[in-house]
């Protein structure tokens, strides 16, 4: 027999680690782990104990991609279409998916002891946006005891706002349901109308929407908030995240009211109280909540795109909320900022935003917008239906959000899977599926500077 070579085998050996790095990148990975939770699901929801009619597999596999992507688009009715088997599913592909399913697989890992390698730790890393294992470890385990504690207190405030209304198990049962679709921004309901039936219930409004805001600051935010406490010691990032969160939501709050106050389709109608409390509702619900406690169809043109607008600027980066994220829209904006100020350098609170992050931002922007344009292209040659709805559906569903004119149950199979794809890309996210179809390959070679005419 032949003795072994060392100087040969190695070689061969790297040479297909690195072919399977190629093929199964991290980014590759993640897209197909989210693909794979959605079949699992899918095929536990075209179970017949999971519905109360036979669905079909088209609309079990739409169902199970709004849940595990947390946007909350619906073309069955939750509440009345799935047992408290389909329901309970429903609920638990939310959670796979609003915290990631590479959160529990780490914790996981590391609970057993697991030695992980080399590719496994820049899956890891890649996944929860870190720069060394430490950090991965400590944010998985943060992301779930938090989201624990959050969704533990939030149980059980509803379930005590609703104890007269459906008794001690069935308020149980609705606040169960409700602070996992909250938290992780998903807007899935048990009925039809979603919220519309609590509209003027303050701890409703309350609870729901301060489940659904502290979801979508992000995780990176509030594990920042809890180690420093103080304003001045907290990150730029939190910083920007936090005040762009209080500003978009004040902001879109006025505007809402001021645009809907003489709707009697919407706020027209109501005392001046829970015009405000509605107002505050809807202005918040569409950074990728999903939930409605107005009809959605019955918006002024203005407020419709005012929201989708915020739709697509979305949450934070590394939370339960999709979108075009917080700190992307910023760096934009400080950009075009920059420009017009005749300056090189983009800065944010006193400090430089990279390059890197500057062009990041723009190709998300970019990426995203041609996904838009194109999903849009597509669904307006194939479905018969006003082109604003067809507009607010693809953004909703890019951004996860879960909002709809009630566009959704209209939809031929071919639409369905184009809002399909879009949902997946959308949580996944637009950079991390590009790079999913083409691996990055960075160019040595500098070439000389080129004068191209813009403007």
């Amino acid at each position: 027999m032949k003795p072994w070579d060392p100087n040969v085998k190695p070689y061969k050996l790297a040479k297909r680690q690195s072919k399977l790095h190629i093929q199964l990148s991290p980014p590759a990975v993640l897209f197909l782990g989210f693909i794979l939770l959605i079949f699992v699901g899918a095929g536990l929801l075209i179970l017949p104990i999971a519905s109360t009619a036979e669905t079909p597999l088209i609309k079990a596999l739409f169902t199970a991609t709004s849940a595990v992507t947390v946007t909350g688009l619906v073309v069955l009715d939750t509440g009345s279409h799935f047992t408290t088997f389909g329901q309970v599913v429903i609920a638990g592909l939310i959670q796979a998916g609003g915290l990631g399913f590479m959160t529990f697989a780490v914790v996981a890992a590391i609970s057993l002891g697991a030695r992980l390698g080399l590719s496994q730790q820049i899956l890891m890393k890649e996944a929860l946006d870190q720069t060394s294992m430490e950090k991965v470890v400590q944010t998985a385990k943060f992301v779930l005891c938090y989201s624990f504690v959050i969704e533990l207190v939030g149980f059980v405030l509803l379930t005590l706002v609703w104890l007269d209304e459906y008794g001690l198990r069935e308020s149980a049962y609705q606040a169960f349901f409700y602070t996992l679709s909250a938290f992780n921004n998903a807007g899935f309901a048990l009925r039809n109308d979603s919220l519309s039936a609590y509209s003027a219930s303050v701890s409703v409004n309350m609870i729901i929407t301060a489940l659904f805001i502290i979801g979508g600051i992000g995780f990176a935010v509030l594990i920042d908030i809890k180690t420093n406490k103080r304003w001045c010691k907290l990150s730029v990032n939190t910083r920007i995240v936090l005040l762009a969160t209080l500003t978009i939501n004040l902001v879109a709050f006025f505007l809402i009211w001021l645009l809907e106050a003489n709707n009697p389709a919407t706020l027209g109608t109501l005392p001046v109280a829970e015009q405000a409390l509605t107002a505050w509702f809807q202005a918040v619900t569409p950074r990728t909540a999903g939930f409605n406690t107005l009809p959605i169809e019955n918006l002024t043109d203005a407020s419709t795109t005012l929201t989708i607008l915020l739709m697509y600027i979305g949450g934070g980066s590394l939370s339960t909320a999709s979108g075009l994220k917080l700190g992307t829209f910023i760096v934009l904006i400080m950009t075009t900022y920059t420009f017009l100020r005749r300056r090189t350098q983009v800065t944010v609170l006193n400090r430089t935003i990279p390059q890197v992050q500057v062009l990041k931002a723009l190709s998300l922007a970019i990426i995203s917008i041609g996904m838009i344009f194109i999903s849009i292209f597509i669904l307006t040659a194939i479905e018969n239906a006003p082109f604003l709805d067809i507009v607010f559906e693809v953004v909703s569903a890019l951004s996860t959000v879960g909002l709809s004119r009630g566009l959704t149950g209209q939809l031929s199979d071919t639409g369905e899977i184009v809002i399909i794809f879009m949902m997946i890309v959308g949580r996944v996210g637009p950079l991390s599926f590009a790079y999913f179809i083409a691996t990055p390959k960075p160019r040595k070679v500098q070439y000389a500077d080129a004068e191209i005419q813009v403007g």
